[in-house]
């Protein structure tokens, strides 16, 4: 065997040997703990909001990277273009959802 497969083994075996510990150091609380329907339901809508912000920010990001390696092709840079768009519109969703759930938070009282 080569030194790089030793060295994965070894790794993979220290990682098998340490994950219990890890894990068993963990206490995971229910973050969806509501007392009643709607209080639940504002949690999950804005906990979709936010993975949808995440993911119009990463997608900022990708468009990013696009419009660098486009190399000035036009058809590389409508592409870069149309994901710099929908990344926008994406976070613009996700602020409105999360006022949205807010507002309906306020009015039904939860």
């Amino acid at each position: 065997m080569n030194k790089f497969f030793r060295t994965l083994i070894l790794f993979v075996a220290l990682f098998i040997i340490v994950s219990p510990a890890l894990v068993s150091a963990v206490k995971i609380e229910n973050p969806l703990d509501s007392s009643d329907i709607p209080a639940l339901l504002t949690k999950i809508f804005i906990a979709v909001a936010g993975i949808v912000g995440s993911l119009g920010v990463i997608m900022l990001i990708v468009a990013g990277v696009l419009f660098v390696t486009s190399g000035g092709s036009p058809e590389k840079v409508n592409s870069a273009k149309k994901a710099l768009s929908y990344a926008v519109v994406g976070i613009i969703v996700s602020l409105a959802a999360t006022a949205i759930a807010n507002t309906v938070k306020y009015i039904i009282g939860a």
